[in-house]
């Protein structure tokens, strides 16, 4: 109602991370989860307004540009049936171009573009976007990566306004994450486990990560886009993907230190206790062990108790967007979807 009815359903910021998109997503989460038409009727009609207002956005990742708004209208549209709309969005989602300036972060760059096509195939249909188009975006960030990390202990490395960040928003952990979704050539996925290692071998004594490069001593955040957090998810992860243990123990590692400084003043995805909560879950659904489950619920249950009288009582920010998917409370909602059944949850926009 706040993001949507009490608006005059107008859009000010049509993006998923911080706007009105966000809400079309939960949506789309609430319809998965319970089946109810309305909740899907309502996301693509959200959907359509943000399709207008981001016509002439330059932006071209899922969470901050048009590719979220084309992509979430593609999966919607098929999930309802209907063609003509499918059409269209998947029209509109391929005159998207990549301009060669572009960095290559999960917000704003090449990899939330990357994101986009993968979950358009998900959703939509295999090759729906063929496996050349996402291999040459792959093939280009790896080859950036390399040519960034000349000189350097890790195979690949990237930089975001000046800055080599390493979370899941902005740096190595998010690119990692979403480069281990495609179909990697031997020496490039030798490379991905290589910086992996790399952000291991360089962890705080705490077991927390760095921001980045620069930040090396400040042993401070503990978020998704900053921090364990959101490195975890990457590392379990890579736990999957390659099989090798060394990865599964250091997630599991990096969610000690989510366990025991995690629980944080903010409800949010992105820099809060709802994000956090995904790391469990994650070590949930690739161990089965009982102990991230409770870990998990300890935490969700944390914010269902007492996150509401928190917030109203000022003990608890609601973040710059309080109604916004990654900052405020439409990512509590879609944390207690995801806890109907959580060996199926998957941290929104980042987990496919």
């Amino acid at each position: 109602m706040n993001t949507w009815g009490f608006s005059g359903q107008t859009v000010e910021d049509f993006t998923l991370y911080s706007g009105t998109l966000g809400a079309a997503f939960l949506l789309f989460r609430a319809y998965q989860v319970t089946r109810n038409a309305n909740d899907l009727s309502l996301c693509l009609e959200i959907v359509k307004a943000c399709d207008a207002a981001s016509a002439s956005s330059g932006d071209v990742t899922f969470l901050c540009g048009r590719a979220g708004v084309c992509g979430l209208g593609a999966a919607a549209a098929k999930l309802s049936g209907e063609e003509e709309l499918l059409n269209y969005y998947l029209a509109q989602f391929r005159l998207i171009r990549l301009s060669s300036d572009l960095p290559n972060e999960l917000l704003y760059g090449r990899i939330g573009y990357l994101w986009a096509c993968l979950f358009i195939n998900k959703y939509v249909g295999k090759e729906t976007l063929s496996s050349d188009t996402i291999r040459q975006v792959a093939q280009e960030i790896i080859k950036e990566g390399r040519s960034m990390a000349k000189n350097g202990s890790s195979p690949l490395m990237f930089e975001w306004y000046g800055r080599k960040y390493w979370g899941a928003a902005h740096g190595l952990a998010g690119i990692m994450h979403v480069l281990m979704d495609v179909q990697l050539k031997p020496d490039e996925a030798e490379d991905v486990k290589g910086t992996l290692r790399y952000m291991i071998k360089n962890r705080f004594p705490s077991g927390n990560y760095p921001a980045s490069e620069e930040d090396r001593r400040k042993d401070v955040l503990v978020h998704w886009c900053h921090g364990a957090p959101g490195i975890a998810l990457t590392l379990v992860k890579a736990a999957e993907v390659f099989g090798e243990r060394e990865f599964l123990e250091a997630g599991a590692a990096a969610a000690e230190v989510v366990w025991n400084r995690g629980l944080l003043k903010r409800v949010g995805i992105c820099h809060g206790i709802s994000g956090n909560t995904y790391v469990f879950l994650a070590l949930y659904r690739a161990t089965g062990r009982s102990e991230y489950l409770y870990r998990a619920k300890a935490f969700a249950s944390f914010l269902l108790d007492r996150g509401p009288k928190l917030l109203s009582q000022g003990e608890m920010h609601g973040g710059d967007s309080p109604y916004s998917l990654f900052e405020g409370v439409a990512g509590m909602a879609y944390l207690f979807f995801d806890m109907v059944d959580p060996s199926q949850a998957r941290f929104p926009c980042y987990e496919l």
